[in-house]
């Protein structure tokens, strides 16, 4: 027999996460306890798997932008939105530097292909708007070519909206101070020393080119078709809560009915017995 989540009552609540909360919760210091965080996300992830049927079950499209300063957390938050769905649904794209024949094309053409079909969630780690950003700022394109992307992308985009795809473009903004202490973590912590590349420290030293980069592009690709949606980042729990509690708010999905399921029973033996063949089982240090 089938049945159905409440889903007025956890929209409603993912909705409420997603405004400001008069009493910042969790430790003196206002960041969020462990524990609060955890559970919190719990109830988001069970709303993203709620998205994720709907998604495939009707065929919707939705194309989800990331961008913002290096170290601003948009990796951390993409994978807190994806641990818990399947990836045949959610499909992360990070493209590296283009080619010499991707150089050849036209500017937006590489990214083209990796946009959604039906029943697909395709999240975008960095985006076209690296014209309008790194390759401003470090020179990788002409002004002329800066301008012209920034004329081109509002259509660009109304085309993609045209078309069906539900469009979000996120910025995380995080401060000067914070975007300091997390590339000096990532100097000195081995662990996060393979996220430090000679760009991220050639672009530390720009910010305010990068804060010109940006508000140009805000100026001129922030649409009633595609707006852009700004989070406070620098305390990156909240910001991956207030993050997905926002995307969720965005999609008019509707939770479809859950199956009532049991285990069949398993076959019997029918005189089977383990093999006794020489396995190598590896070691088991803990």
């Amino acid at each position: 027999m089938a049945r159905s989540k409440g889903k007025k009552k956890s929209r409603r609540d993912a909705e409420d996460r997603s405004g400001a909360r008069d009493e910042p919760r969790g430790r003196p210091d206002g960041k969020l306890k462990r524990k609060e965080y955890e559970a919190e996300l719990r109830t988001l992830h069970g709303e993203l798997v709620a998205l994720q049927e709907w998604v495939r079950t009707t065929g919707a499209k939705v194309c989800v932008v990331f961008e913002g300063r290096d170290t601003a957390g948009k990796g951390g938050t993409i994978k807190r939105i994806v641990e818990r769905v399947s990836p045949r649904v959610f499909r992360v794209v990070a493209l590296p530097s283009p080619t010499d024949r991707e150089r050849s094309q036209m500017y937006i053409q590489r990214y083209l292909p990796h946009f959604p079909a039906a029943g697909e969630v395709v999240i975008f780690d960095r985006s076209w708007y690296n014209r309008a950003g790194v390759e401003r700022v470090m020179g990788f394109c002409t002004p002329e070519q800066t301008d012209k992307f920034l004329e081109m992308a509002p259509a660009i985009e109304r085309a993609m909206v045209d078309s069906g795809i539900i469009l979000l473009k996120y910025w995380l903004e995080v401060s000067a101070d914070e975007q300091t202490r997390r590339i000096e973590s990532r100097i000195s912590d081995p662990r996060k020393v393979w996220k430090l590349s000679p760009m991220d420290l050639k672009s530390y030293g720009r910010w305010f080119d990068y804060s010109r980069a940006r508000d140009a592009m805000f100026a001129a690709t922030d649409t009633a078709w595609a707006p852009w949606y700004i989070a406070n980042a620098d305390d990156k729990k909240r910001a991956r809560l207030n993050i997905i509690s926002h995307l969720l708010s965005q999609v008019p999905y509707e939770p479809l009915p859950i199956e009532d399921v049991q285990l069949p029973r398993r076959q019997r033996a029918g005189g089977y017995r383990e093999a006794t063949l020489p396995l190598r089982y590896i070691p088991t240090p803990f």
